[in-house]
């Protein structure tokens, strides 16, 4: 492992995992190959720009000359790919860039990598694949049951990664990560949403009774795991990155709104959504049987999340507005004038 091409590492978990693995390797080079669709942003790896290390080349994973053109010419023999559309409540009002990205990309990068000889490619997952468990634990073994166009298109590229390792060979590793939250979370996620709609004194729109339940598994914690597998993961595998820490989203929202000294009152339930699943849970043997363990409680991680949300407004403002503000109208509009 010594060039790395990092496919999304302008996104959320892509970004903080670029900026912690050049902290924690010295040996290594990234090659950051993102399209900055909407959710990609350089300033995410504004505080890396500057790292000899490091190097960003703009381009779409669906590409097929432009990944093999990032793949040759920076000499890369391990990929980690972030690269998807990932927010499921987008996924019930477009499926297409959904399928686009999540299924031909992923075959097309698994594809250009094949042929080039990358050594490893680890392709990131999430638990939504699973489906809903309403008690017990997913483990990977499990059947793949997705109720969104979301965690379809994300199983299909996971299941393309696995028929790539077991038909030619490859040396493919896939993670599935539970709930992941921290900073540089595009806000149309639960918790940047509403740390943000708060701030501004807004209405927190909560699908439901507030009654699903989510793992939540902090960043730097996920980002561990990852690096833990793409060294240690066997191949062909895949391995459960779960935060073991199942909340409420009420609960959740509660103690945001606690900690940042504002009123319950600004929550203000909605319409749900289509399809949601109500509880995800997974069983992370495999990953602590590497040597993976969590270091951030959540009740650390909330804090220092709303904290770094409060001191980078300079981020998320610009954020919101033109093209999320579109979105979060189509979404939320018509529920919040019910």
């Amino acid at each position: 492992m010594r060039n790395l091409l990092v496919t999304g590492g302008a996104g959320f978990i892509g970004s903080n995992f670029v900026r912690r693995m050049l902290e924690w390797h010295s040996d290594i080079t990234i090659v950051v190959f993102d399209k900055l669709t909407y959710a990609g942003n350089l300033d995410n790896l504004e505080a890396v720009s500057q790292n000899p290390r490091y190097k960003f080349v703009r381009g779409d994973i669906c590409d097929r000359a432009a990944v093999r053109r990032a793949l040759q010419a920076n000499s890369i023999d391990t990929v980690v790919n972030f690269a998807a559309e990932t927010h499921v409540d987008r996924s019930i009002l477009n499926p297409d860039a959904f399928v686009l990205t999540n299924v031909q990309g992923v075959y097309t990068l698994l594809d250009e990598s094949r042929q080039h000889g990358v050594e490893r490619l680890l392709h990131v997952s999430t638990d939504e694949v699973y489906g809903s468990i309403p008690e017990g634990f997913f483990k990977e073994s499990d059947p793949l049951e997705p109720n969104s166009p979301y965690a379809a298109s994300k199983a299909s590229g996971d299941l393309m990664a696995r028929a790539y390792h077991i038909t030619y060979g490859m040396n493919v590793v896939i993670t599935r990560g539970s709930n992941t939250y921290g900073p540089f979370q595009y806000p149309e996620k639960l918790l940047p949403l509403f740390i943000t709609n708060a701030i501004d004194g807004e209405p927190l729109p909560l699908y439901g009774d507030g009654m699903q339940v989510r793992d939540w598994l902090h960043v730097d914690d996920h980002c561990a795991g990852i690096d833990l597998v793409l060294r240690l993961g066997q191949p062909g595998e895949v391995y459960n990155l779960g935060g073991e820490n199942e909340r409420h989203n009420i609960d959740v929202i509660r103690w945001m709104l606690a900690i940042m000294g504002k009123p319950e009152s600004l929550i203000r339930p909605v319409e749900d959504r289509p399809g949601h699943d109500r509880r995800y849970a997974l069983d992370t043997g495999k990953a602590r049987a590497l040597g993976w363990t969590h270091h951030v409680t959540f009740d650390e991680g909330l804090e220092r999340t709303i904290r770094w949300y409060i001191e980078n407004a300079w981020w998320w403002r610009k954020i919101k507005s033109g093209e999320y503000r579109q979105y979060y109208e189509a979404q939320y509009g018509a529920r919040l004038r019910d």
